[in-house]
């Protein structure tokens, strides 16, 4: 008689953003069942995350609030969780740091204790979204092939704080409660679910509407600085294979190269025939950061060594995804809006 292996179960926080949407898909299509820890209050990302992704099911809560991840956690039983949830937006996070603190910082340390107070150390393996904005991006700090698990923290905006807050206290439960705890540091990973308010997207979603003759130009901040873009879905892959390694660990994920906003802009309205990016850009001082990370360049080695991840979509593919996905979009929309 066949014997059957029982249904591992993850539960995601984060899960309307975009790794969770990515991380979501994946988990899903390795079989496992997938709880959402989704905001409630008429959240309005709910029902297109249930149009898109029916297989979630949903708990609502709030990473503030304690009781919230206990019920969840009563109710999920998971063999793993994810936790993406956060204030992930950098330039918001100068206008809301108290805001980001709370989510960023103090949610992670929610989570982790709250796993330990429901008895669960021992049986759930952890995720912890880190970021390579801890990193500050300042040159005494990164070794000449990027920064890696043994560089040090410098970082230049309230998430990066909020983040580093939340790594150094995933890694203390880990030592010091022996739980299975892994930490993420993920450079710049961008894909179709990036949220428009995102550099990235905020571009091919313009060049799309450029395209389409329904806007003129996208207003920007600095151009010049230089990011290690990879794809969401490559990076996802490497969430789990975290939770598979059989020593919890810190891993950077990241593509070991740069390219500069320039870059982005020059592939991207190139995909709508315009050689030319200058014409469709106005800078506006509104959207530049009162303290600027200048490069960010990640090193992989370790993640590629230990787990066997290696990402799978160069920069040119990238972009070029993103932005064959908005014309698509918005081509869709203009034709049902022209009737």
């Amino acid at each position: 008689m066949q014997v059957m292996t029982p249904q591992k179960v993850a539960l995601v926080t984060g899960i309307t953003g975009q790794d969770g949407k990515h991380l979501s898909t994946f988990l899903h299509d390795k079989g496992y069942l997938v709880y959402g820890f989704i905001r409630g209050q008429n959240n309005p990302r709910r029902a297109e995350l249930e149009a898109s992704h029916p297989f979630v099911k949903m708990i609502e809560g709030d990473l503030t609030d304690p009781t919230s991840i206990v019920q969840a956690l009563e109710v999920a039983n998971p063999d793993e969780v994810y936790n993406l949830g956060a204030i992930s937006h950098v330039g918001y996070s100068f206008k809301n740091p108290s805001l980001t603190a709370e989510v960023t910082g103090k949610g992670v340390l929610n989570v982790l204790e709250s796993v330990r107070i429901t008895g669960r150390a021992e049986k759930t393996r952890i995720y912890q979204a880190s970021t390579s904005e801890m990193f500050g991006g300042l040159d005494y700090n990164r070794p000449g092939t990027g920064y890696n698990e043994d560089s040090l923290f410098h970082p230049r905006s309230p998430y990066g704080v909020a983040k580093l807050y939340g790594h150094w206290t995933a890694k203390n439960y880990r030592e010091s409660y022996g739980m299975f705890v892994s930490c993420g540091i993920l450079f710049n990973h961008e894909g179709e679910h990036r949220g428009v308010e995102f550099v990235t997207r905020k571009i091919t979603h313009a060049v799309a509407r450029i395209k389409y003759g329904l806007q003129e130009y996208v207003e920007l901040g600095d151009l010049w600085p230089k990011r290690d873009w990879g794809y969401a879905g490559d990076f996802v892959k490497g969430m789990w294979l975290m939770l598979q390694h059989t020593e919890p660990d810190d891993f950077v994920l990241a593509t070991g190269e740069t390219h500069s906003i320039e870059d982005f802009l020059a592939l991207a309205f190139a995909e709508i025939g315009e050689s030319d990016w200058r014409p469709y850009v106005r800078q506006n001082p509104a959207f530049m950061r009162p303290a600027e990370v200048d490069i960010l360049l990640g090193d992989p080695s370790k993640a590629e060594r230990v787990l066997g991840w290696h990402r799978e979509v160069d920069f040119p593919t990238l972009v070029s995804r993103m932005v064959q996905h908005d014309l698509a979009r918005v081509g869709v929309a203009t034709e049902a809006s022209r009737g």
